[in-house]
Formats: structure tokens, sequence, C-alpha cells
């Protein structure tokens, strides 16, 4: 019984997964644990903010070293950076 409950459970989920297009809005990028320190501005490539729909609200910052760190919304550098970047490449 146990088998046929979770066959049958793992079938709705591929199906409602093959069935449901894509979403252009789903998020990307969602943080889950947070980096504390501050990056050198001279190392931020770039700053994006995670989507509306991920748990915490976070930045996303990417180093010219290839990494990327999440940082918190309302940390002020990061915001700094965010807005500076904004502002530079409005769209």
């Amino acid at each position: 019984m146990k088998a046929t409950v979770g066959l049958l459970l793992l079938l709705l989920t591929v199906y409602c997964c093959a069935a449901a297009p894509l979403d252009e809005t789903a998020p990307g990028e969602c943080c889950f644990h947070f980096f504390t320190e501050r990056i050198p501005v001279k190392n931020i490539v770039s700053v994006t903010k995670t989507h509306s729909s991920c748990l915490e609200k976070a930045f996303v910052i990417h180093t010219a070293k290839g990494r990327r760190f999440c940082v918190g919304h309302s940390v002020t550098w990061a915001q700094d950076a965010f807005n500076k970047e904004t502002s530079s490449h409005p769209e």
C-alpha cells in the first residue's frame, strides 16, 4: 500500500512538472546562508537582488574571482553597491 501511494505521488509530481510551462518569473537565485564580512567595492563585478518569492530578501554579489556571496538585504554597504550598479546601468 505504501509503495502504491509513493508511486502515485511520484507520477503526480512528474506530471505536474512536465505539464507546467517554465515560469520566467520563478526565482533564479535564493539565499539560505549569508556572508557577514564586507566585500571591497573594487572586487565586486555585479550585484542583484534575490527574487521576490525567495524566503529571505538578499543581494547576490559576484566578485572578480568568480565567487558568489549572499548578503542580507539590510546590510548598508550591499545596498550602496546595488544602488551604484543600478544607477550606472539604467534599464
